[in-house]
């Protein structure tokens, strides 16, 4: 049976979004990915650019509240949030089963300077999340 798991952070836009369509493509035969956010927002084209260069597209990817989850209907073995430091106090709690971690991101939607600029930069915290999943599933 495939290990349950949950990325939260705020609003379910980009790094929860993408932690969990890395831990599909690198362990999606021994994890079943889900993400959340406790005020979801819209889908960041950040994010969506961001993995599409790396040829992964969750431009259809719906944004989830974490209320959607709550009710226990699918036990969670981990529930990983990914908000980083600054939001730590905002970051959502997830109440239920489920060990519990925290990987700290840099929020894309906070980046300032051009568009290029913010790629490049959510480029950066992409492979964050790639190396940290890549790590956490043993490749």
């Amino acid at each position: 049976m495939k290990k349950k798991i949950i990325f939260i952070c705020i609003h379910n836009s980009a790094r929860s979004q993408m932690a969990a369509a890395y831990l599909t493509h690198f362990g999606g035969e021994e994890f079943e990915a889900h993400s959340a956010g406790l005020t979801p927002g819209t889908l960041n084209p950040l994010a969506v650019a961001a993995m599409r260069d790396d040829g992964i597209d969750i431009s259809q990817n719906s944004v989830n509240s974490v209320d959607e989850f709550v009710d226990g209907h699918i036990q969670f073995n981990y529930v990983i949030t990914v908000c980083d430091e600054s939001a730590a106090e905002r970051c959502p709690y997830f109440p239920g089963q489920g060990a519990r971690l925290h990987w700290g991101f840099v929020d894309p939607s906070s980046l300032g300077g051009s568009d290029d600029e913010k790629l490049n930069e959510t480029i950066k915290i992409r492979n964050q999340i790639k190396a940290k999943i890549q790590k956490f599933v043993g490749c």
